[in-house]
């Protein structure tokens, strides 16, 4: 699939990252730190932004949260880091926004859910007193409604509709349909309040990617906003990569999205990063976007009872995100880059010819040697204990990389 075959929509800056109108599909993620810690909750920003999150978002749910957002984007200036920096409002941000000009101003882009704005006639005042902060200051927003926290006067009202006029939809039509309707609704009511359609993005995050899928292909049908993929809570790590990269690469696949998220559940103390490398597979995948090198690796089978070519291959992966940063900084191109770590003679060889660095490791039976295959064409055999092969082979993928790639300006040139 090429970038040509994308949805056409409008483009919305968000801090100088250009989000949809043919833009590169754009990475984000989230903190889960308490905000009012600036310290931690800037840290993880911070680590987020390296690993490949190109936009964050933060709580902002209470004044100690509020007033902590300025702190937290100095420590990101201080650290070099210029990733943007959302702020997530329920409940009270018409309050937190006008209360604190500091974190309004310090914040750029504002995600509003419309289910959780207020209700009656204080639902659309505090609407639209945040989409008035946002024109003023000239901020994008996402409108970003969630099946967990859709209207219930909306739902109401549409559900009488369906019994009264015998339409025969069941519970979960109806309540897609409002996905939408209150997603398009809100947004008129973001440009009556003097918003721009360059300022506004959308999203209708559920958590069954075949409701995902049909509510988002409505949505598209509808709106040339931008949007916003994500399961709103994609589960705990296979289960969650799994159903987000089955819903979102349907939709990806069929041109629809913009800027995505993988909503994983990390285990308790776990790596919160693990949702930047999930969508980075996800939109690679799809050849969409190149990231960083990819690893080919072998499943295993009875000829492989060694778990020599697994412990290299996953230590190959945690080198590579590793040096993602360094590389990052000093190389052009080198995201293109694909290795091979094979198990044994049956498609070793094949597989790692095919990659530009690959390694065959012996199965059963097989000689304990591992030839090593650079470009398509031999390059040397390397044996010896686990660690010495996993040294040798990361000396390979970083003189390949160094000859291979040309250096970023100001670094010189490569060879």
């Amino acid at each position: 699939m090429t970038q040509s075959k994308r949805r056409e929509t409008l483009q919305v800056d968000v801090g100088g990252v250009p989000v949809g109108g043919g833009a590169p599909i754009v990475i984000q993620s989230m903190t889960n730190t308490d905000t009012a810690d600036a310290e931690s909750t800037a840290r993880q920003v911070i680590a987020l932004a390296e690993a490949g999150s190109e936009l964050v978002r933060i709580t902002v749910n209470t004044p100690e949260a509020a007033r902590a957002v300025p702190e937290i984007r100095r420590r990101m200036e201080d650290a070099g880091c210029s990733a943007p920096l959302i702020g997530d409002f329920h409940y009270n941000g018409h309050l937190l926004l006008t209360q604190h000009p500091e974190c309004a101003g310090a914040l750029d882009k504002y995600r509003i859910n419309p289910g959780n704005v207020g209700r009656g006639k204080k639902k659309d005042e505090q609407f639209a007193t945040i989409c008035k902060v946002a024109r003023d200051r000239d901020k994008p927003v996402r409108i970003g409604v969630n099946v967990g926290s859709l209207d219930p006067d909306l739902v109401v009202a549409k559900m009488q509709e369906n019994t009264e006029q015998a339409l025969g939809k069941d519970s979960g039509e109806v309540i897609n349909a409002c996905m939408v309707l209150s997603a398009l609704q809100s947004t008129e009511l973001a440009l009556a309040c003097g918003l721009r359609e360059d300022q506004i993005i959308i999203s209708c995050k559920l958590s069954k990617p075949a409701h995902l899928i049909e509510v988002y292909r409505d949505l598209a049908s509808k709106t040339s906003q931008p949007l916003h993929l994500g399961l709103t809570e994609a589960g705990m790590g296979m289960k969650g990569s799994i159903w987000s990269a089955t819903a979102m690469g349907v939709l990806l696949a069929e041109g629809i999205g913009d800027t995505i998220r993988v909503s994983l559940t990390p285990e308790p103390g776990g790596d919160r990063r693990e949702e930047v490398y999930a969508a980075m597979e996800i939109l690679q995948s799809l050849g969409l976007r190149a990231f960083a090198p990819s690893i080919t690796a072998c499943p295993g089978c009875g000829r492989t009872t060694s778990t020599t070519f697994q412990e290299l291959a996953q230590e190959i992966d945690a080198y590579i995100k590793q040096k993602l940063p360094e590389w990052k900084k000093r190389y052009r191109g080198f995201e293109q880059l694909t290795l091979a770590v094979m198990g044994c003679i049956v498609n070793g060889p094949g597989e790692s010819k095919a990659a530009h660095i690959g390694i065959s490791l012996p199965g059963t039976g097989e000689a304990p040697k591992c030839p090593v295959f650079v470009d398509g064409k031999p390059y040397k055999t390397l044996q010896g204990t686990p660690e010495i092969l996993a040294a040798e082979f990361k000396q390979i993928i970083d003189e390949y990389i160094a000859t291979h790639y040309s250096r970023v300006e100001g670094l010189g040139s490569g060879v």
